[in-house]
């Protein structure tokens, strides 16, 4: 696809919502100059090679699992948190798999999931202001002036954590790591629900019995499940570090090579806003939150500018409306999109629509809010000619005590004992397959 009129930095034209202030001009400018000379971390091929599965979940060919940290932090880059957190990919992928008879795209919300909208762009303490904490792309979380001072300098920081984070998640993809004939590789000690255990294992050995009746009848070793295919993704939030990192890779072809997959959030998603000017000139594929505050005619306007050529695999529709609204708003998005012959996926993120706040001012999520707007979700997909193409999760594979619910008995006063996110809660690893699971039971019910 080929934009007229467009440049990585013509969003400099228009009105930008969570825009940051940086005081030194002359250091922002050299250090955009510096992202500009490195090295891309996703290639154009990587990033077609999604568009074309996007595609096929769109068609019900596929379904996507995207999920991982609300706000990645510069110190979770080790070795011990990234394989966590692939091992809860894959062993959500395998149930999902199994359940659903159909491939399943992994996109992580990793690797550059380093910047958040905020609500306030500043915070009081003690009769103290300064800015918000916005992400460690920007500033950091200590308040105090330095550290919330927004530095351009975290920029190339936000860049070299997620190249390492790629790095690793390449050489695990790839080197065997998620072999389904070693899936005990895959293993997380803290699972102490003993139902959860045995579904999974049930599934495991289902799934691994089937790969060797194939392999026994071809007389061949399967390779497709000796590696497999993790997708980066992160929300498009700071316009000047995604527009450093867009490259021109054929005459009028940009791609934004910081990520596989970017996506607009609510705050920033405006038909004359600076977000929308730059996404509509890169060729990867686009993520859009639509919660129910949306303007779903202006959301129609906002899909003919970034997808005029209606290309298929280059929208997605990521619907957060929550357990008390999605029963209502749901169907009335399917039918504004059938009525214009949209062609993206849909997808449903349960999480971010159910945010609450405890008497103690903790954000939490409740696991059966949760999954109750999943299962309303797969209802009404079931119902309408537009498949439910994928689910979003903010989630870890740690063991994180920040959503109340589920089969550990996660309760309020339990909060406090493991809470790490710096912004929003996440299931943790227990939940999260619990989660899947209950959509395999779910799926068996359809």
């Amino acid at each position: 696809m080929t934009i007229k009129n467009w440049q990585p930095f013509s969003w400099e034209q228009k009105t930008i919502a969570q825009g940051v202030h940086y005081e030194d001009q002359v250091a922002l400018t050299t250090t955009l100059m510096q992202l500009q000379a490195l090295p891309p971390l996703v290639t154009d091929r990587e990033v077609k090679a999604l568009k074309s599965l996007i595609h096929k979940a769109a068609q019900g060919q596929a379904f996507i699992l995207q999920g991982g940290d609300c706000s990645e932090l510069f110190s979770d880059c080790n070795a011990s948190q990234i394989t966590n957190k692939f091992k809860i990919l894959l062993q959500m992928s395998v149930i999902l798999i199994h359940s659903l008879k159909k491939p399943v795209v992994r996109i992580g919300r990793i690797a550059g999931q380093y910047a958040k909208p905020r609500s306030s762009m500043n915070e009081t303490i003690d009769g103290i202001t300064l800015p918000a904490y916005r992400g460690d792309m920007i500033n950091g979380h200590e308040f105090t002036k330095a550290q919330r001072t927004p530095d351009p300098q975290r920029m190339l920081l936000a860049y070299q954590y997620s190249a390492l984070t790629l790095n690793y998640l390449r050489a695990l993809a790839s080197d065997g790591f998620a072999d389904l004939h070693h899936s005990k590789n895959w293993q997380l000690d803290f699972v102490v629900d003993a139902a959860a255990k045995k579904s999974y294992q049930l599934i495991l050995n289902s799934v691994t019995h089937a790969l060797h009746f194939f392999e026994s009848i071809l007389d061949v070793k399967n390779d497709v499940v000796r590696g497999v295919q993790v997708f980066s993704s992160h929300e498009a939030l700071h316009l000047p570090y995604e527009a450093a990192l867009t490259s021109e890779v054929a005459p009028g072809q940009f791609y934004n090579l910081g990520t596989h997959f970017p996506w607009v959030g609510m705050r920033t998603l405006s038909l004359d806003g600076a977000h929308v000017e730059y996404l509509r000139g890169i060729n990867n594929p686009i993520g859009i939150k639509v919660g129910p505050s949306a303007d779903l005619d202006e959301l129609l306007k906002i899909l003919a500018i970034l997808n005029p050529e209606h290309e298929a695999g280059k929208i997605v529709v990521i619907h957060r409306f929550g357990r008390a609204h999605i029963s209502e708003k749901l169907p009335l998005l399917l039918a504004k999109l059938q009525a214009h012959k949209s062609v993206c996926a849909v997808i449903c993120d349960p999480m971010h629509g159910n945010t609450r706040t405890t008497t103690q001012g903790i954000k939490t999520r409740y696991f059966d809010d949760i999954l109750a707007e999943l299962c309303e979700a797969f209802r009404i997909h079931q119902e309408s000619t537009i498949a439910l193409a994928g689910i979003h999760f903010e989630m870890t594979g740690d063991n994180v005590t920040e959503c109340i619910g589920g089969s550990c008995g996660l309760r309020e006063e339990d909060l406090s004992k493991t809470y790490t996110s710096l912004v929003d809660p996440r299931l943790n690893y227990q939940q999260a397959l619990e989660m899947v699971l209950k959509i395999a039971e779910l799926h068996q019910g359809l």
